[in-house]
């Protein structure tokens, strides 16, 4: 009987030792991205990339929207998500509350990446390479007060070459949202003057989306690091040693052109958090972060 005892612990043993290794290796890996354009497409981009990520990691892996880049932003502390697609600045406000968290990788677009201004056809505004001082005293709207190339940097040299605060500079200052609502609030002249996101206008443009005899581009920044795939520090930890370096190499092995396209992007390549030093800088230099 003490032998039959003995076993059958054993038995149990085995047994909870083995449904705690499977539940280990079926923990869901959960992602999400700032809302920079409409639900749809984001839905249809990153459902993609969640079977692509869950087939390569062989882990479950699940794709939940956000409404806004705040709310990602407290999804990846909280740790309801582990893997985000950031923006610059979103980025690198989520590394400064996980500690260990990592930018793994990037889009070759993303080492430089612009902001269009554009402009309502009624302003008058043409494309000049100076920075165009007439936008003074017409009504403006950002995208989202989280994005990068939607308020960080159009903010930053506004700034600059006015030498003054967006406040001032014009007659109303808004916050679309996203970049797809910046275009439509320009074309339709809710907003004179507005700042998006150049792959969103190129792609919508592409995509006969955008009526040009009502708004057009007429000035274009220069060249900064933008967005990123960041991972918290204790993937690790959840999911095995290795796993934060097995995520960055699938991204980086990805070569679905249909679901680049979706981004779009051409290609990832590495990414680390130094990229987004200068994000950093420019946020703390117009008081976005303290």
């Amino acid at each position: 009987m003490k032998l039959k005892g003995l076993l059958t612990f054993i038995l149990a043993l085995f047994v909870i030792t083995s449904s705690n290794v499977f539940a280990e290796k079926a923990k869901t890996l959960v992602f999400s991205a700032i809302p920079d354009q409409d639900e749809t497409r984001l839905k249809e981009r990153f459902g993609g990339m969640a079977d692509y990520l869950s087939e390569k990691l062989e882990v479950p892996v699940k794709y939940i929207p956000v409404k806004s880049y705040a709310a990602v932003i407290t999804a990846f502390r909280n740790n309801q998500v582990q893997l985000a697609w950031f923006g610059g600045l979103s980025g690198v406000q989520a590394r400064l509350k996980v500690n260990g968290s990592q930018a793994i990788a990037q889009g070759v677009e993303d080492t430089k990446f612009r902001t269009y201004i554009i402009a309502n056809y009624k302003t008058g505004l043409k494309k000049s390479d100076e920075f165009p001082k007439e936008i003074a005293g017409k009504t403006f709207t950002f995208g989202s007060k989280g994005s990068t190339s939607g308020r960080l940097m159009p903010q930053f040299y506004i700034e600059k070459a006015m030498k003054e605060d967006v406040n001032k500079v014009f007659k109303r200052v808004g916050f679309s949202g996203n970049h797809s609502k910046t275009i439509a609030l320009v074309q339709t002249g809710a907003y004179e003057v507005g700042a998006v996101n150049y792959k969103v206008w190129e792609k919508e443009l592409k995509e006969g989306k955008i009526d040009t005899s009502k708004v057009s581009v007429i000035w274009s920044t220069p060249p900064f690091q933008d967005y990123q795939w960041t991972i918290r520090g204790d993937a690790d930890k959840v999911w095995g040693e290795g796993f934060t370096d097995k995520v960055k190499a699938a991204l980086l092995d990805l070569k679905d052109k249909n679901l680049l396209d979706k981004f779009p992007r051409s290609a990832f390549i590495e990414a680390k958090n130094s990229d987004y030093q200068p994000i950093l800088d420019t946020a703390k230099s117009i008081g976005i972060i303290d």
